[in-house]
């Protein structure tokens, strides 16, 4: 139980830190992003309009490239860019690639095209920022070469994911490091918690031994006494009460079963079900079982068959007047599976897992009756998880409900 309280406790602190660097990383890169897009639809701005300006006066040498933010004195030779134009139909009528000689005009052509069939005006196609103006007669498209700034903004992402990458790894391998000093104070309250139960549970069984010793010479004396056959039924109640709640003690410790061995799962199964099978004829309970033969587990033997006895004994209790009991234990995807199936009325089927919850009850008055303690289907479940599977429970229309153990 301690390793698992500290693989949830690094779990979330990894979680939580690898949130916030997310965060960090996707705002800073998308950031960065924004602000280049930006800069570079100001520039291809100003070289649209140029360009305009050079189709509306052909015989005027066009402008100089200047006004741009980033470019410099050296502008109209560090920025590439071709504009192509074409007619309403999208049909090409001249293209425009003097400050640019890696691209020809059938490329500038097929990058048009392609541009135009997205339906945008404004984005990125392969290395160039590009923008789409429309009018009346013509429909122009300016490519500008971005691939400087792509390959910053490409560089940009790297980084800031090896950065956090590497972050992740350094925080994993200190969380690590200091999770045994941060869960200490539970640790240490939980061993507490651990030796009271522990320390109460022999301390009581001297007076609970004493009393029902009593209560037995009681009743020889006075026979048929109702008030000390109470006594001698809330006794022996409390005493079970008592051994189980030491019982779950020890299953809460880091080692529960230290003495594991691999035995017969089939074998267990029988033998723990086979003292149930006349009490269920004799109660009236409709009961059958479907064992596979040759099934074996890596586990302690005598507690997979106390948490089959106690699922078995809580069909028992709790199934109705005259109803259906199964037992089916099989192995599926190299999986040992224990279903208890029986029938019973259920007044709440919301919160059924509350089931496993120590000490939690659906009907208090029926388990007064019965004589349950609460705890049982607790150690259902931790004895499940100590043997590295789970136990849920489910029911499919509220008149029944099968409790389903899975061991690996």
């Amino acid at each position: 139980m301690l390793k698992k309280i500290r693989r949830r406790f690094i779990l979330a602190a990894m979680a939580a830190f690898g949130a916030v660097m997310l965060v960090i990383i996707v705002g800073i890169n998308v950031a960065n992003y924004y602000r280049t897009a930006s800069m570079q639809d100001h520039q291809i701005g100003k070289l649209m309009e140029r360009e305009k300006r050079a189709r509306v006066e052909p015989q005027m040498p066009p402008p100089p490239i200047k006004g741009i933010p980033g470019t410099g004195p050296e502008a109209e030779f560090t920025t590439r860019f071709f504009a192509v134009h074409c007619d309403r139909n999208g049909n090409v009528k001249a293209v425009a690639r003097d400050h640019i000689s890696s691209v020809d005009e059938e490329r500038a052509e097929a990058y048009t095209r392609a541009v135009l069939s997205k339906k945008r005006e404004r984005g990125y196609y392969g290395d160039y920022r590009y923008l789409v103006s429309r009018s009346e007669e013509e429909t122009t498209v300016l490519f500008l070469n971005a691939s400087i700034q792509i390959q910053s903004m490409r560089s940009l992402l790297f980084v800031s994911l090896a950065t956090g990458l590497f972050s992740l790894v350094m925080v994993f391998c200190l969380i690590v490091l200091f999770s045994g000093r941060a869960i200490r104070p539970y640790v240490k309250n939980l061993e507490r918690q651990k030796q009271f139960i522990t320390d109460a549970g022999h301390e009581l069984k001297t007076p609970l031994t004493s009393i029902a010793t009593s209560a037995d010479i009681a009743a020889m004396e006075h026979e048929g006494d109702e008030w000390i056959a109470s006594i001698q039924k809330q006794t022996a109640r409390l005493s079970r009460l008592v051994g189980d709640l030491v019982a779950l003690s020890r299953l809460d410790e880091e080692t529960p079963f230290p003495e594991k061995s691999r035995f017969s799962l089939s074998e267990a199964a029988w033998e723990t079900a086979e003292p149930f099978v006349t009490l269920m004829k004799a109660k009236g309970k409709n009961y059958s079982q479907d064992i596979e033969e040759n099934l074996t587990l890596y586990g302690d033997r005598n507690a997979v068959q106390r948490m089959l006895s106690i699922l078995l004994d809580n069909a028992v209790k709790y199934s109705d007047e005259g109803g259906e009991i199964r037992l089916h234990i099989y192995r599926r995807r190299g999986k040992n599976c224990i279903e208890v199936f029986n029938t019973c009325e259920l007044p709440d089927v919301s919160d059924l897992d509350r089931l496993f919850d120590r000490f939690y009850r659906l009907d208090e008055s029926r388990s007064v009756l019965t004589g349950g303690t609460g705890i049982g289907l607790s150690m259902v479940k931790s004895i499940a998880q100590s043997h590295g599977g789970q136990a849920t429970v489910k029911s499919a229309d509220g008149k029944s409900v099968c409790f389903r153990v899975v061991l690996v």
